[in-house]
């Protein structure tokens, strides 16, 4: 993930066709739910609410809700050959879902067939990278879906303040070796995405092509296999998290103090642009990038 300023106010004349407003929350999967659980709440996240029938957990800090499934069809769907934690989901706050949705399936989108059981609440979806899934979400205001779906965990703080005023930034997505062109009008096209040029990013890991969202609130980006790393992997995913902050080296100090540990080389070490933490369980690593307030 790389920086840029992320201000509603200096990208004007932007389509958002869906009336995208943010992320509503990220999914991991994983047949270790409690391992992952200890790597989150190191990283300021803490578990506020249970799944009323299934073995769901829903994890949050200031903005950001994180939910992490153990269910054996998201863990398969998303596991790779080391059955690491795998991001399963995002679900996209819009004004309007089922004409979000409708729209995604007019211009070739796959739809995933909901899960939601009696008396919970549908939540339309379509096809992601891989077989990850993108939902969308239109109640946010008065109420949210939690209020339905989920069952608050008694004497737990419903909204835990965020460890170092971090929030959503972004998300790494990997994609097969020459996809970049496909990838990049899939976000165009569907979501309204709009590409950042090479001259105006920075960060500690500027690899691949930028996007930044409709709405001017998170960034995605593409990342294709390295040549120079005899790379042939074709696996598509959503790799990593970006967590935006305003003061880096005080996030990456109160993160440290959890426990959390840093890449630290001669090339890739925590500054005032960016840090990435060290890869946990096989595959869970998040980046913080500087955002601008």
């Amino acid at each position: 993930m790389t920086s840029t300023t992320l201000q509603r106010e200096s990208i004007p004349n932007v389509t958002n066709p869906l009336d995208m407003d943010g992320i509503e929350f990220i999914e991991y999967a994983s047949a270790k739910p409690q391992a992952l659980g200890q790597l989150l709440e190191s990283l300021g996240f803490h578990p506020v609410a249970r799944h009323r029938s299934r073995e769901v957990l829903l994890y949050r800090q200031g903005s950001m809700n994180l939910v992490v499934s153990a269910l054996a069809e998201d863990c398969a769907a998303g596991a790779g050959a080391n059955k690491s934690p795998a991001i399963v989901a995002v679900a996209l706050r819009v004004q309007d879902a089922l004409k979000a949705h409708t729209r995604c399936l007019e211009l070739g989108a796959w739809d995933v067939q909901s899960r939601a059981a009696a008396m919970e609440l549908h939540i339309p979806a379509i096809r992601g990278p891989g077989n990850s899934r993108f939902y969308f979400v239109d109640r946010w205001k008065e109420f949210s879906i939690y209020d339905i779906d989920f069952l608050p965990i008694p004497g737990v703080d419903q909204q835990p303040p965020a460890l170092a005023g971090m929030s959503y930034f972004g998300l790494v997505q990997y994609i097969g070796g020459g996809r970049s062109a496909d990838w990049m009008a899939y976000y165009e096209n569907l979501f309204g995405f709009t590409e950042i040029p090479d001259d105006l990013r920075f960060g500690i890991l500027p690899k691949g092509k930028l996007m930044r969202s409709p709405c001017g609130t998170f960034l995605w980006q593409l990342v294709e296999p390295d040549p120079a790393m005899d790379d042939d992997s074709s696996a598509e995913c959503m790799q990593r998290i970006g967590l935006g902050c305003a003061d880096v080296p005080s996030a990456v100090a109160a993160l440290k103090a959890h426990g959390v540990e840093f890449v630290e080389s001669r090339l890739l070490h925590p500054e005032d642009r960016g840090a990435l933490t060290r890869t946990k369980l096989g595959s869970v690593s998040f980046e913080l990038v500087h955002r601008a307030l």
